[in-house]
């Protein structure tokens, strides 16, 4: 067989992309940690060609996706996806976002991380967090039997025929159900945690019925009986995903950034990624293609089909993102780079076998990484070693975002640490939550990770850097920490006084955007309203190009050195996001929210005899029904022009507009708000809460009366919202203005909005156990006793 090759580089999901599918050769599903599942449509081939529409827009990480093929309820099939609210939601493609859904299943307890379809059975299986795994008949959209038992969380569920349901759990053992939930066997010849299973065809040269794969990095072959056949040894990692490939091979993905495919138990091909963890790999059983998801957000497609490979440009930069891509030391274990041999050592040595990988001490003293391809007999670089104490002090990169701190975690004796990334402008659960979930850890570790963060981030406080906050470096050697260590949690004492948070005293914004996706998508969405016929709307050649050349300049060059290519192109991206339809104006929308912190040139134009709120407001984002995407960008951008002296006269001078406008996006319209957008809406009040309190503003008339306003609102939203994070942003808001404005404040807060009840309401969920909530909360009581 020849090897696969790049076939298409699918970008455009925000975070890790966590499951994916080919249900056919015209189009692959992805699922992703942005909350998002996307349908990629073949557009034109060769070389291949995709085009995405998000299928399904959520509130939280989605960690699992499935396909129903066609049936004559539903033509165009279904797509499953589940996540971390504990819903699978069933969509049939062609529906629109604003569409609802096919059905709502409801009935796990926890993050549901596994799912698969019996298309002859006509029903879909489900495992979780909650340590069940759960059948359900379509069309009835109940959960018809749950198969229990399990003690620990099921990450693997297999429809292995319609009378036949295998898990994989935890708890490291396989069992198999009947599908009216009767355990028929439990297979216990696996070490580790089982993550996923697969079934084998029948011509597969084992005689093996099904696979599974464990975070012992080894794949095991069983039949139904409970025989274990063989074992495929080759990754050097945990191994997340193994598929069946038609032709009888397998093919699997794992953390140690491979992709492995496999004839009978032999690795013959090795694909290496340039992302940390390649979460998910599927394969199309009519072409015989497969489709990964990884950690540097991108979605691929390879093929061994020379018609169906990319073109030389994609598989070029393919090719060097793996080579250029960088490993962090702790990923490979610690290196003694005296013992290491030389660059001669890839001319003098074979590999041993298929993906086998060395280290290079390069004439620099620099560590490279090199793998072995059997096929063509080559050593080919797949990245650099990071020296993880060669981090500065300030933000450090890690899989292609900044963060204030990222923390060693050893899990296991024998395998390397993980990596703990995190800002402090995050929650400490969050952070550990999300953790876990990408580490595939026990949940009883969270208190433990969260306590950990807060020990190890003392005096940092939302919007400053470790640096700032005099906290350690955030690659230092004492930031190791091991969950269920009594020794290592206690290795940072916690200070007898917290360090206070109030009042605030910077603005927040969120510059961070991938402006080369971001551009792409205009430009797809504006060929796609030429070729609808509303030329009218759509933008000129020239103006595409401007904008493109604006995103370039503000990807090297701030401030702008071309004030009048700035002013073209936010002429054409204010059009995008006010005129286009309104499922299309994100992309417009997000580039004005990154120029809002970039240039003050967007607060000073002139909108068609308007300013650029007003506009906004014209263009009808916040009207009923609102587009909750489109709002968030909205807000974020609102909060962004804090950052220029222009953007905070424009804010301020048009308070009373913005928050009437964004009421309908708010806890006053008596809905429940996405919770990114509504943390976008306590960010702007934190901004306000800044800017009243700063420079001598604290007693003046206006200041008390925005204050006023600030507070009313920031007290309903305290009343009703449960998202630790969005409860933590609007405390620090609520906080700088009682504690930096006057008595007339003070005494609404707590005469008239009775912000004393709400806090001790607070207090009495699980938010007020939080070290953080706790202590803007005991800051903001001392302020109003």
């Amino acid at each position: 067989m020849p090897d696969f090759k790049i076939s298409a580089s699918l970008e455009g999901h925000g975070d890790d992309v966590r499951a994916v599918a080919f249900p056919n050769p015209k189009f692959v599903l992805s699922a992703s940690r942005d909350a998002t599942v996307r349908i990629w449509k073949l557009v034109s081939t060769p070389p291949p060609s995709y085009d995405y529409t998000i299928s399904s827009q959520g509130s939280a990480f989605i960690n699992a996706i499935a396909y129903l093929p066609p049936t004559s309820d539903f033509p165009e099939g279904l797509v499953f996806s589940a996540g971390q609210d504990s819903i699978i939601e069933a969509r049939q493609p062609g529906k629109n976002l604003d569409e609802n859904a096919d059905a709502m299943l409801l009935g796990h307890g926890h993050n549901v991380c596994a799912l698969d379809v019996c298309p002859e059975g006509g029903w879909i299986v489900s495992g979780s967090w909650d340590g069940s795994a759960k059948l359900w008949r379509v069309n009835k959209w109940e959960c018809d039997v749950t198969m229990s038992g399990h003690d620990g969380s099921v990450w693997s569920v297999l429809a292995y025929d319609k009378d036949t349901i295998i898990t994989g759990c935890a708890d490291k053992l396989i069992r198999i159900f009947d599908t009216s939930g009767n355990l028929l066997r439990t297979i216990r010849d696996s070490p580790d945690i089982v993550r996923s299973l697969c079934k084998l065809p029948p011509s597969h040269p084992s005689g093996a019925q099904f696979a599974s794969a464990s975070n012992d990095g080894v794949i095991r072959l069983f039949t139904l009986q409970g025989q274990l056949v063989a074992e495929l040894h080759g990754h050097e990692n945990f191994i997340y995903s193994v598929a069946s490939l038609p032709s009888g091979e397998l093919v699997s993905s794992g953390e140690d950034r491979t992709v492995r495919v496999w004839a009978g138990t032999q690795c013959v091909q090795t694909i290496t990624h340039p992302a940390i963890s390649v979460w998910s790999v599927a394969a199309c059983n009519e072409s015989g293609d497969i489709v990964t998801g990884a950690s540097d957000r991108i979605t691929r497609v390879f093929t061994r089909s020379p018609e169906r490979q990319a073109a030389p440009e994609v598989v070029q930069q393919f090719e060097s993102s793996v080579k250029e891509s960088a490993i962090p030391e702790q990923q490979v274990g610690k290196i003694n780079k005296e013992k290491l041999p030389g660059p001669e050592f890839l001319q003098q040595k074979l590999g041993t076998k298929d993906g086998q990988v060395q280290m290079i001490r390069e004439a620099d003293g620099s560590v490279t990484a090199h793998t072995w391809t059997a096929a063509t007999q080559q050593w080919t670089a797949v990245g650099t070693v990071v020296d993880s104490a060669a981090s500065s002090g300030r933000k450090t990169e890690y899989l292609g975002q900044d963060y204030d701190y990222v923390f060693d975690v050893d899990v296991e004796d024998g395998k390397p640490p993980l990596k703990l990334p995190y800002n402090v402008s995050q929650n400490p659960y969050d952070a550990a939550t999300k953790f876990i979930q990408d580490n595939e850890l026990p949940i009883s570790y969270l208190d433990q990770v969260a306590d950990f963060i807060v020990q190890n981030t003392q005096g940092a406080t939302i919007g400053q850097t470790s640096q700032e906050a005099g906290g350690p470096e955030p690659w230092g050697q004492d930031r190791r920490y091991r969950p269920g260590d009594a020794e290592a949690a206690q290795q940072a004492p916690i200070p007898e006084s917290r360090p206070k948070v109030l009042p605030q005293k910077t603005f927040l914004s969120i510059k961070s955007a991938n402006l080369k996706v971001i551009s792409k998508k205009l430009g797809e969405l504006n060929q796609q309203l030429e070729s609808a016929g509303s030329k009218d709307l759509a933008l000129s050649p020239p103006e595409i190009d401007t904008v493109n050349a604006m995103c370039n300049q503000l990807e090297t060059s701030r401030p702008f050195k071309d004030t009048s290519l700035v002013e073209s192109g936010i002429v054409s991206l204010f059009k995008v996001a006010t005129e286009w339809p309104p499922a299309n104006r994100l992309p417009g929308l997000d580039l004005l929210r990154v120029l809002a912190a970039a240039t003050p040139v967007i607060a000073t134009m002139d909108y068609g005899e308007q300013d650029l709120i007003s506009g906004i407001q014209s263009g009808g984002i916040f009207d009923p029904p609102i587009n909750v995407n489109n709002a968030m960008l909205s807000v974020r951008m609102m909060a962004n022009l804090f950052e220029t002296e222009a953007g905070r006269h424009l804010a301020v001078k048009n308070f009373d507009q913005i928050i009437r406008m964004i009421q309908p996006a708010s806890h006053d319209s008596g809905g429940a708000p996405n919770r990114n957008l509504t943390i976008a809406v306590a960010t702007l009040y934190i901004n306000y809460a800044v800017f009243s309190t700063s420079e001598g503003r604290g007693s003046s008339p206006e200041s008390s009366e925005r204050g006023l306003i600030l507070v009313e609102r920031l007290a309903k939203m305290l009343s009703d919202e449960k998202d630790s994070e969005a409860v933590y942003r609007s405390l620090v808001a609520l906080g700088t203005l009682v504690k930096g404005l006057g008595d007339e404040v003070r005494s609404a807060a707590t005469e008239v909005y009775e912000v004393g009840k709400i806090l001790d309401k607070i207090l009495g969920t699980g938010l007020g156990k939080e070290p953080r909530v706790k202590g803007v909360i005991d800051e903001i009581k001392e302020t109003i006793r």
